[in-house]
């Protein structure tokens, strides 16, 4: 009850200045009345005031508390506010303010929906002139012409695979399938999209897996977050016979999954930020081609999925990533852990 007190500090400060007024007009008046008449006056004054803060307690004691605790659900709190006519009124003022709220939610998220539902258009549409041309290079006689066309359209579609599942981010529980994976089958897709990229700068890809290994996960995004991860391991590596190391180790009841290379590392201020939106950092400076999003996706589908991820890195050194498929999750069946991802 401290905001009731609070709010009434002015009223009890005027009481309080007005008796002492009182008083001391009733003495500069020099009538000969008993100091008794006085305080009887004060003592009754006193009490209506407090009658009317006990009214009032008892009256908006319910909003109060509402009001200091607004841990309560936002649905409870109209309910609760009590019946008094400020009560109401406040109820009222919440009332419209949540509806028009709700409308601009609503609409802006049905803004989000038709933005998301027109760029998975565009990128589906504009995958059939990118198969077109990648057929179309096969024709080309100078090779050394149709491997820089090839890289353009492989970088082109890495591009468009980064913004259609950066608009299906937002409604990830629609877009998922949780199922026992064979660690070893999503890691082999990945290099082979990345094909190209680990010839052209003659970097060797070491495969550490135990061909058995399986983990609960969701197949799709998991390339596409091993994708990201790669081509920043490819891109951030200079010189010839370098090489990216993927392995797989258990960590006490957890399996993890580690991509290390030999590049340019990261400097230490900026490791703890390499999972913000739109960071690229003092090594992202250094290549134009960086956007900062590769790592935020990685680390935004990683907890989506209930997956732990940790880089570590030492410049000129290398680079290390870890998804770590958290031992909790195989004890759902694969429809539970479908339900309990969504609910995340």
């Amino acid at each position: 009850m401290k905001l009731f007190w609070r709010e009434h500090i002015p009223l009890i400060s005027f009481f309080v200045l007005q008796a002492l007024l009182v008083s001391l007009l009733y003495w500069l008046s020099g009538e000969n009345r008993p100091l008794s008449v006085m305080l009887y006056g004060l003592l009754l004054s006193t009490a209506a005031l407090a009658g009317y803060l006990a009214y009032r307690c008892i009256a908006l004691r319910r909003m109060y508390r509402r009001l200091a605790d607004p841990s309560v659900p936002r649905g409870e709190r109209l309910e609760t506010l009590g019946e008094a006519p400020l009560a109401e009124a406040v109820a009222g003022l919440i009332r419209v303010y949540d509806r028009e709220y709700e409308e601009e939610l609503a609409a802006r998220r049905s803004a989000m929906e038709r933005h998301a539902t027109f760029i998975g258009r565009w990128v589906h549409q504009m995958k059939t002139p990118l198969s077109v041309l990648q057929l179309s290079a096969q024709e080309i006689e100078d090779e050394d012409l149709a491997d820089s066309v090839r890289e353009e359209l492989d970088r082109l579609r890495q591009g468009l695979e980064t913004v259609i599942y950066t608009s299906r981010l937002e409604r990830f529980e629609q877009d998922l399938a949780v199922e026992r994976v064979v660690l070893a089958v999503p890691v082999h897709e990945a290099l082979a999209e990345q094909r190209r990229l680990f010839i052209k700068r003659r970097i060797s890809p070491v495969i550490e897996i135990d061909e058995e290994t399986e983990v609960y996960t969701d197949r799709k995004w998991l390339r596409f977050i091993l994708g990201q991860i790669l081509t920043n391991a490819v891109h951030y590596t200079e010189g010839i016979g370098k090489k990216v190391r993927i392995r797989a180790y258990r960590r006490g009841a957890d399996q993890v999954l580690e991509i290390s290379d030999e590049g340019i590392g990261i400097a230490p201020e900026d490791v703890n930020r390499v999972f913000n939106p739109y960071f690229t950092g003092q090594r992202g400076r250094q290549y134009k081609e960086s956007t900062g999003m590769g790592l935020y996706l990685v680390s935004e589908i990683c907890r989506n999925l209930d997956h732990g991820v940790e880089l570590e890195s030492q410049p000129g050194t290398g680079t290390a990533v870890r998804i770590v498929f958290r031992e909790a999750a195989a004890a759902f069946s694969e429809h539970n852990l479908n339900e309990h991802v969504r609910r995340r």
